[in-house]
């Protein structure tokens, strides 16, 4: 008897796996997808930046439902920064494996400073972010990143709030209002990753869901491509 109940328990757990494989192998959609964030904002010109095709296959499987990785140059100052924006519902856990700390050091920089920090949007509201400085002393590169997370909509820097059983239970609901974003911006210089940050981040929250699912974009933003496959 003890082996007939060891079966059919594995029986069961491996149907109940299949069967929540299946329900999350299909990403959670966005309201309005992030391919179409614009491309011109305020001075600031974007084109998209290539990823390597392991790393989207990654992403895809394990990670992001949604994701824009750009790099805009501002017309007046000439200065960049490097925009990545990654919505995470059907699996919110799975950004806690591509956090700053862990995929720049992942990719050979050498981690040397954090700092908590804040700026202001256009619109007035003070944001909390982290502030990452990085090197390559071999290629004599520095690179300074800022990240924050959305969690449900509300802003954070406060990694743990998704590392508990809200990241590790699977969105089966497919709810879009739950989630884990994470906005990061990096370039060489501190000053040209805040003034990115001041002029976009609202824009990049209009994208994301509010408690009811739905998100301020779609008040103005004509859909043209869809989400990720």
């Amino acid at each position: 008897m003890a082996i007939v109940l060891l079966v059919l328990s594995g029986i069961v757990y491996r149907v109940a796996g299949s069967r929540l494989e299946l329900l999350t192998a299909k990403p959670s959609m966005l309201p309005v997808p992030l391919s179409n964030f614009p491309m011109q904002i305020g001075r600031w010109s974007g084109r998209d930046l290539v990823i390597a095709t392991t790393t989207q296959e990654y992403m895809q499987k394990e990670l992001a439902d949604d994701y824009i990785s750009r790099r805009y140059i501002n017309s007046e100052t000439k200065s960049w920064a490097d925009v990545y924006v990654v919505y995470c519902s059907t699996r919110p856990g799975g950004l806690l494996g591509h956090r700053p700390r862990i995929c720049y050091p992942g990719n050979g920089w050498i981690h040397n400073s954090t700092k908590e920090s804040t700026f202001v949007t256009k619109t007035g509201r003070s944001i909390p972010c982290l502030i990452h400085r990085f090197s390559k002393p071999d290629l004599l590169e520095d690179i300074v990143v800022m990240n924050f997370y959305i969690l449900n909509g509300s802003i954070s820097t406060d990694e743990s709030k998704f590392s508990g059983l809200f990241g590790r239970r699977p969105n089966i609901e497919g709810n879009p209002a739950r989630y884990v974003a994470q906005v990061q911006i990096s370039s060489f210089l501190e000053s040209s990753v805040l003034a990115a940050a001041t002029e976009m981040a609202e824009s990049i929250l209009d994208f994301m869901p509010d408690a009811n699912g739905k998100a301020r974009a779609a008040e103005y933003i004509n859909i043209t491509s869809s989400a990720l496959n």
